[in-house]
């Protein structure tokens, strides 16, 4: 049994196919070895929910046939992830301008450009964030352009933004500069959702989609005080680790623990649980500002990317979007160019390595790795299955002795590498890699060995391992 089918519901093994010989060899170590152990608990944590998975992009990719039915590589590439949500957004929502008879340029947005995005989804079998001008459009024209985005996505709409980023709105050059208040933000936010609302009155709202983590508690929170649980579905906020540009902004503060993030999902977390609204970061990456070059595009922000997905569940996200576009030397998961998928990056192997362990509930996961950086999670399926993943940071290799706490009937090894945390290429999952056109064929999984309720296995220094119980 692969690891794939311990995951029901998976959805993608058209774009998955493994090799087939016989099982991939457990690798050995080669050089230093830390001995740890690894107990999984019984103690449920928190959960993976489905549809946790997403990417963000900027709306103006809507207007050069990015998101279209005729597009196959980048609907293979989404599928691989499994089933998830497409946030359309970023700074370029508050510039595009519906144009219902428009010739589609690149300040616009068409029906024929809802259409476009419409077939994708239905692809992909993914879903839609989808985001509206609030700092200069009207709400007459937002009101029109939801109106058709409803009809026209259908099932596949999860939720509408209102604008991105409000509080910052009134920083210098921006669109409100010096004269911007919170309370400016709801009144005009609450002028868009009464129009729209007119138009579409069954239109789901999300928001604030707040920036800074600064803001939580002076905008976010406060946003969800202000409006009831009926009118919005989701209560959104942004994450970005630092300045890209900023000459901190290293692989080596990447991977390593953010306690910052820590504290802002408790926040988050404790105020949606008492406004009785689920959260999710709906934009994050590495680094904002289009990301560090030489860091955000390479194998360290694979490693980083399960750790933060991971976090963000423990946290209690219901889901996160990576965001992403373009072919900058920065971060995107899936790189392009005018609409063409260029290459899958290596933040994307991180994306897809969180993938296979699927979605579950979370089990209290006790890590001892000595003097090696090492974090472990678990995540039990609808099944019973465990899927284990360890992400060693480190520069030695890993040997662990692990206890499941169940009866073990089969356990599999899966390993996620790269050259190094600055490469831009050559991350591989079970040997192989993910084609531009989506596909991936990796090598079965190595076998465990077996006694009662416990296994050992290494993970190679700088690598991430999935191990899965049945």
């Amino acid at each position: 049994m692969t690891a794939y089918s311990l995951l029901p519901g998976y959805g993608v093994s058209s774009n998955l196919a493994y090799s087939a010989f016989s099982p991939a060899p457990v690798p050995s170590p080669i050089g230093g070895v830390v001995q740890g152990s690894l107990m999984v608990t019984t103690n449920a944590i928190g959960a993976i929910p489905a549809r946790f998975m997403g990417l963000s992009y900027e709306k103006i990719a809507m207007s050069y046939s990015y998101f279209h039915p005729s597009n196959r590589d980048l609907i293979a590439l989404f599928r691989c992830l499994g089933n998830g949500v497409l946030r359309i957004g970023g700074g370029s929502v508050d510039h595009v301008l519906w144009m219902a008879t428009g010739s589609g340029t690149h300040a616009q947005v068409t029906p024929a450009n809802i259409e476009a995005l419409a077939g994708f989804l239905r692809a992909t079998g993914w879903m839609c964030l989808y985001g509206v001008n609030l700092a200069t459009s009207t709400p007459a024209l937002a009101a029109e352009e939801v109106a058709y985005a409803v009809a026209t996505l259908g099932p596949s709409l999860l939720g509408i933004e209102i604008g991105n980023e409000p509080d910052g709105y009134g920083l210098a050059g921006q669109f409100f500069t010096g004269n911007w208040t919170f309370q400016d933000f709801l009144a005009r936010w609450n002028l868009f959702r009464a129009a729209i609302i007119q138009a579409a009155p069954h239109t789901p709202f999300t928001g604030p989609v707040t920036a800074g983590g600064n803001h939580i508690t002076g905008w976010t929170l406060p946003f969800g005080q202000s409006v009831t649980p009926s009118e919005i579905t989701l209560l959104t906020q942004h994450y970005y680790r630092a300045n890209g540009a900023s000459p901190g902004s290293t692989a080596s503060l990447l991977i390593s623990p953010d306690a910052q993030l820590s504290a802002d999902l408790k926040t988050l977390n404790a105020g949606a649980q008492q406004l009785g609204t689920p959260y999710r970061i709906t934009e994050c990456n590495s680094f904002y500002g289009g990301g560090a070059a030489g860091v955000s595009d390479s194998y360290a922000s694979s490693l980083w990317a399960i750790d933060f997905l991971f976090d963000a569940a423990l946290g209690g996200a219901t889901g996160v979007n990576m965001h992403g576009g373009g072919n900058g030397p920065g971060y995107t998961p899936i790189s392009d160019d005018s609409g063409g998928v260029i290459e899958a990056r290596p933040e994307y192997y991180g994306l897809l390595f969180f993938s296979l362990a699927g979605p579950g509930t979370l089990l209290a996961t006790q890590l001892s790795a000595g003097s090696a950086d090492a974090t472990a999670y678990t995540v039990r399926s609808a099944s019973g299955g465990l899927n284990v993943i360890v992400v060693n940071k480190d520069t030695q290799n890993l040997t662990l002795a692990i206890d499941t706490n169940q009866n073990i009937r089969t356990a599999t090894l899966q390993i996620m590498t790269g050259p190094g945390l600055a490469a831009t290429s050559g991350v591989t999952i079970q040997g192989a890699t993910v084609n531009r056109d989506g596909s991936f064929a990796p090598a079965k999984p190595g076998k465990l060995p077996l006694t009662g309720t416990q296994t050992t296995c290494s993970i190679p220094a700088l690598s991430a391992g999935l191990i899965s119980i049945t």
